[in-house]
């Protein structure tokens, strides 16, 4: 990878996730700097990762090859402009933010950036994340492949061709781990009610979904109905617990679920 001077303004979850696949893979640590307001998220991460750590968004920015704008969007607009004095016209800039479109950007700046909106996931931080991509035709290639070399680092990428297409990623990529984790937790949950020990149904559950998503993954030429018709024999057990999931619309749940997500996306581009 191109050895850019990378600069995560916030250092949430997701700063973690990519700054864990940045130096897992063995990027120079003394080119990764994170800013946040809160002391104990930054020395977490310069202990964990032996990263440049600080509290001044300004001059890590000014230092910085790569912004990457690691910030909750209703906070997005007061963290551009505190940078406004700065020249960003040969820097990359590159945002993890949901909602946010990629003009408005300019506007927070008050200048012409290079930017580059993308959404990863959590998983990113164990090499299992997927990353959405998206940049104007103005995006010089140079830029777009440093932006891509570095949220692989983390895992899978997908460019889109159009802006929009980032809120479908969310629904399907960005916000899909809590789903997956919230099914888990359920089974688990039930697990308990029925007698064993929480361990135990925890281990059963989540091997289970290593390896149905595993199936998935090795089975290119099957689609998801085979896999599942596999797994259900006429009559047994697992076909009474799928008959269960579509008596109650599990389908439908999952649909709503994920247009409510993109919907949610769409109103956070009207709001910030």
């Amino acid at each position: 990878m191109t050895q850019a001077k990378v600069c995560f303004i916030g250092a949430g979850n997701m700063t973690r996730s990519i700054v864990s696949g940045l130096i897992n893979n063995g990027y120079p640590t003394e080119l990764v700097h994170a800013t946040n307001p809160s002391q104990a998220k930054l020395d977490a991460l310069h202990a964990d990762f032996g990263i440049v750590v600080s509290n001044d968004n300004v001059k890590a920015a000014e230092q910085a090859d790569v912004i990457v704008l690691s910030v909750k969007p209703q906070l997005m607009q007061q963290v551009c402009e505190q940078m406004q004095s700065l020249n960003l016209s040969n820097k990359l800039v590159i945002t993890i933010a949901a909602g946010i479109p990629a003009a408005r950007y300019s506007e927070y700046f008050n200048q012409s950036i290079n930017l580059i909106r993308t959404m990863p996931n959590t998983p990113t931080q164990l090499g299992f994340g997927m990353t959405g991509l998206y940049a104007d035709n103005n995006i010089s290639e140079v830029h777009k492949a440093i932006c891509q070399q570095l949220m692989q680092s983390g895992g899978k990428v997908v460019w889109v061709e159009k802006e929009e297409e980032l809120n479908q990623v969310i629904a399907l990529a960005g916000s899909s781990p809590a789903y997956f984790f919230l099914f888990i937790e359920s089974m688990i949950e039930t697990g308990k009610k029925m007698g064993m020990d929480e361990a135990k149904a925890r281990a059963l559950a989540e091997q289970a979904a290593l390896g149905a998503a595993q199936m998935v993954i090795q089975n290119q030429d099957l689609s998801l109905a085979e896999l599942r018709n596999n797994v259900t024999s006429k009559g047994g057990t697992t076909a009474q617990a799928i008959e269960t999931f579509e008596q109650g619309d599990l389908r439908g749940l999952v649909d709503k679920a994920m247009n409510n997500c993109v919907a949610r996306a769409e109103e956070m581009a009207k709001t910030f």
